[in-house]
């Protein structure tokens, strides 16, 4: 029983400085960084049409950030698709700025450098400006409901050389893995957890990360295939999320390990 409550002790001494660290670079997380290159983008005139973005619509009219956010991914009847951030930012430099939305899903997963750093920055800007508000999926939309359940049924599908699924690593409470906290997103696991802390800086790799990016990390650890940008999967897995986070506060942009 001693040595049981020494290795918790141990393990809880040990989650507390990591906490204490990521709350040291938050006062000066480079997200920052990401998000004024994104406010730049978002207002430069670019592309063939030599546009801004200043009247792409988000779901809340032409040009409104606050609150897009923390309302996506959600069905857009101009396109006919329930869509996530960076896949509307992708049709809004189509449309309105004249870029080759083939070239666009190319470059997107390529989030160091060309056109996939800058959809990670105006991701981030644009995710920003609803911080501190609170998630609010629609399922009002036919669309939106057939993508929750596809969602769902993507985070519980097992498979791979380990018969991992979503669920494995984040679909109890109180899950961890190397003093990494581990939310239960099959609820709202809280404010600022999950699905409310992306687009998030990764310390690790000194990378900001959408959450395109962060599903398709997960699958590669679960010896899966990783999906292809913009995915129906993806998309959907965010709706599932999403929805599952209703009433949570974002607290983009979040730093992490």
């Amino acid at each position: 029983m001693s040595a049981g409550l020494s290795a918790a002790h141990a393990q809880s001494s040990a989650a507390d400085g990591i906490a204490k660290y990521r709350e040291m670079l938050q006062d000066g997380n480079p997200a920052e960084l990401f998000e004024a290159k994104g406010e730049d983008l978002w207002k430069q005139k670019r592309g063939p049409k030599n546009a801004s973005l200043e009247q792409c619509d988000l779901g809340k009219g032409p040009g409104v950030l606050k609150g897009a956010f923390t309302e996506l991914p959600r069905y857009f009847k101009d396109t006919g698709k329930v869509m996530d951030l960076e896949t509307r930012l992708i049709h809004c430099m189509v449309t309105l700025q004249g870029f080759t939305e083939a070239d666009l899903y190319k470059a997107a997963p390529t989030i160091g450098r060309g056109e996939g750093a800058n959809l990670v920055a105006i991701t981030t800007f644009v995710a920003t400006q609803s911080k501190g508000m609170r998630f609010n999926l629609s399922q009002s939309h036919e669309k939106e409901k057939v993508m929750y359940e596809v969602g769902k049924r993507a985070f519980f599908a097992r498979g791979g050389s380990h018969d991992f699924s979503c669920s494995s690593c984040h679909g109890v409470d109180g899950g961890r893995i190397r003093l990494q906290d581990l939310p239960n997103l099959t609820k709202n696991p809280g404010d600022g957890v999950g699905f409310a802390a992306w687009p998030a800086y990764r310390v690790s790799n000194a990378q900001m990360w959408t959450m395109q990016k962060r599903l398709n990390d997960c699958y590669r650890q679960q010896r899966f295939p990783e999906p292809k940008f913009g995915s129906d999967v993806t998309i959907a897995l965010g709706v599932y999320m999403g929805v599952n986070a209703q009433g949570a506060e974002s607290i983009v942009p979040a730093i992490k390990r």
